[in-house]
């Protein structure tokens, strides 16, 4: 699978490519825009962030979930530029991809429980987060994947 910095890569170039107009539009009113898609990428990056450094630091926590769709709606991102939105996600993954890089190697073997899921370790975490953003990319309308 790819590392992080490898998807950033592989995808900026195809969702800076898509129009202010594709990037708004929504097939159905329960289905998320581009818009909404990439900011629901950007929370899965706020909570995971927390959860990477958290345990990398302790092994045996439990951390809480969250609520992606009221996520979604208390930021707004439907409002916002498509090209920030772009730019911001490009930004923040590639901070992330720098820190899943430095994490200390012992850690990776740490565990966590996120909400009432069972226990995984940090380097599915990591691994998952890097799947999860895979997914919802391939979702975005009008991207050409690589």
């Amino acid at each position: 699978m790819a590392g992080l910095a490898e998807v950033v890569q592989g995808h900026l170039g195809a969702l800076r490519g898509i129009s202010e107009a594709q990037a708004s539009h929504k097939s159905a009113a329960e289905v998320w825009s581009a818009k909404e898609i990439l900011g629901h990428l950007l929370d899965s990056g706020v909570n995971n962030h927390a959860r990477f450094v958290r345990v990398s630091l302790d092994s045996g926590l439990s951390l809480p979930g969250y609520d992606q769709t009221a996520w979604v709606q208390a930021g707004a991102y439907a409002t916002r530029p498509w090209a920030e939105l772009v730019e911001l996600w490009a930004a923040y993954q590639t901070q992330l991809a720098h820190l899943i890089a430095a994490l200390p190697p012992a850690s990776l073997d740490h565990t966590v429980q996120i909400g009432s899921g069972e226990p995984v370790t940090l380097r599915f975490l990591t691994e998952d987060y890097v799947a999860h953003q895979l997914h919802h990319l391939a979702q975005i309308p009008g991207r050409v994947g690589p």
